[in-house]
């Protein structure tokens, strides 16, 4: 299926300037905002976490 950015935009319920800046890496989606778009696209998303050190305990394993 071949649509335009504008289509895409309106399809996925996202504003075509959010649309733009996420294709340029000038903005992150909302996990809704990528849900959406993907869903229009056909596609799947893996998401993956990455530890983040020094929250929580010394370790920054305990995140709560």
């Amino acid at each position: 299926m071949r649509i335009t950015q504008e289509q895409l935009a309106e399809m996925a319920q996202v504003g075509i300037n959010t649309l733009y800046k996420i294709e340029k890496g000038e903005a992150n989606p909302t996990l809704s905002s990528l849900e959406k778009i993907v869903d229009v696209l056909g596609l799947k998303v893996t998401l993956r976490v990455k530890e983040i050190s020094g929250i929580g305990n010394e370790t920054g394993k305990n995140l709560l």
